[in-house]
């Protein structure tokens, strides 16, 4: 399977077959994917897949075993080596992928372990170690959006995964396991101030996140604390 979303986060549609169906579950697994798989605190795709001009609508996609598997609504029409075309509901998935640009950025300004994070259609979030409450909203809301109008570009790369060995500080977040390419470690760099292993989908640039405003900063026990997001659409 190729995983089109990982050279090519701005594919809307594609074409491929059907290679495996799950009748039980109501499941798709397709030769070749664009939809992205909920995974790294970023939701599944959800979309269409087309069969013979007949609409099968993707709730989510979601992986399994090593697979990339599209859970639908019916599989009406649905067999095995039939050809489709995949269409991303793109609406969400680029407010994902500003999302999710957004917490990276986030992470190039707060210089603290991130504990968990979550990325929303609506709101996003990350988890700091911040026992002595260095963060301040104000602050990190003004920094975020310089650099957005900075016009920062972000790029991916492949790097040898022995990488982690000499620099174990790229990883940011201890909650997300580093994504594993074939023995090759998946980056994600925005110029020169942010650069760390993900297997997400981004945005070319930080001028497409667009403004940013901080929400709740939330006390989560003794040392976490809790930085939500929104962008002003």
């Amino acid at each position: 399977m190729a995983n089109l979303f990982e050279t090519d986060a701005y594919m809307k549609e594609f074409q491929t077959k059907i290679i495996r169906i799950n009748k039980e579950n109501k499941t798709i697994e397709l030769e070749d994917t664009a939809f992205y798989a909920k995974g790294g605190g970023q939701p599944g795709d959800i979309g269409i897949i087309e069969i013979e001009g007949e609409e099968i609508r993707v709730t989510d996609t979601i992986k399994n075993e090593g697979s990339i598997i599209n859970i639908v609504e019916n599989l009406k029409n649905a067999e095995r080596e039939k050809k489709i075309i995949g269409k991303i509901d793109w609406i969400k998935r680029y407010k994902h992928m500003r999302m999710h640009s957004a917490l990276h950025l986030m992470c190039s300004i707060i210089p603290m372990s991130v504990t968990g994070g979550q990325i929303g259609f609506e709101k996003s979030r990350l988890d700091f170690n911040d026992p002595e409450k260095k963060i301040i909203k104000e602050e990190i809301q003004e920094k975020l959006n310089f650099l957005v109008k900075e016009n920062h570009k972000i790029t991916y790369e492949l790097l040898d995964s022995k990488i982690l060995q000499e620099k174990p500080e790229i990883v940011r977040t201890m909650s997300v396991k580093p994504p594993n390419i074939n023995g090759q470690l998946r980056v994600v760099r925005i110029g020169n101030i942010d650069f760390q292993p993900c297997g997400g989908t981004h945005v070319k640039s930080t001028i497409e996140i667009g403004k940013i405003k901080i929400g709740k900063v939330e006390n989560k026990g003794r040392m976490n604390r809790r930085v939500n997001i929104l962008l002003n659409d």
